[in-house]
């Protein structure tokens, strides 16, 4: 009863991480999928490690045969990493207390609460990051700040040069920069319409 106790709240706590939190703000329907196995697969681990009698010894090496799983994908932000990490410490927190405690509960809460909050679209909701390449060479930091200001129309906040190439003429830079309060509120609408704002 207390093993079925468990799976609901855990299956409570990654459902609302997943589906109330992470796809409404990000819209990506293979990592829900991620998400989801990678939680229940380390829930039943757990659970199997915690009901039984298996030494030690065992119970690390199903961790490292989990550990060397690696997270592939065409492309995974850092935020994406924070949500498999969180889906992992649900499945662990719930799997290895084998009981749902007050503490077990509420460190489940955090888990996702952090995420609620880390994550909002209102947390430094104008600014931006962005890898450029552009169609001249620039050795000149100043000067590369000053072009990209013009070219983004925003305050650079920072500018990291990756890559000048003098034979073709290109620079590709990182460049971290906050947009005006006006394209913000645009962009909370839609990115057609901060596009089309941004071309007049």
């Amino acid at each position: 009863m207390q093993q079925l106790l468990v799976i609901a709240v855990d299956l409570v706590a990654i459902g609302v991480l997943v589906f109330a939190v992470y796809f409404p703000r990000h819209h990506r329907r293979d990592l829900v999928a991620a998400f989801l196995g990678v939680n229940i697969g380390v829930l039943a681990v757990s659970l199997v490690l915690a009901s039984s009698t298996v030494g030690v010894g065992l119970g690390l090496g199903l961790f490292g045969v989990l550990s060397i799983i690696r997270l592939r994908s065409d492309e995974i932000a850092q935020h994406e990493v924070a949500y498999y990490f969180a889906a992992l410490a649900l499945g662990l927190l719930a799997g290895l207390s084998g009981t749902v405690t007050p503490l077990t509960a509420g460190l489940m809460a955090l888990v996702v609460a952090a995420l609620v909050a880390g994550d909002h679209p209102a947390l430094f909701r104008r600014h931006r990051a962005q890898t450029l390449r552009l169609d001249s060479a620039h050795t000149d930091e100043a000067a590369l700040t000053a072009h990209l200001e013009i070219l983004l129309g925003a305050r650079v906040l920072n500018v990291s040069i990756k890559n000048v190439d003098l034979v073709n003429d290109t620079t590709l830079a990182e460049v971290r920069y906050l947009v005006s309060p006006r394209r913000a509120r645009v962009a909370d609408r839609g990115p057609a319409l901060e596009r089309i704002e941004a071309g007049r």
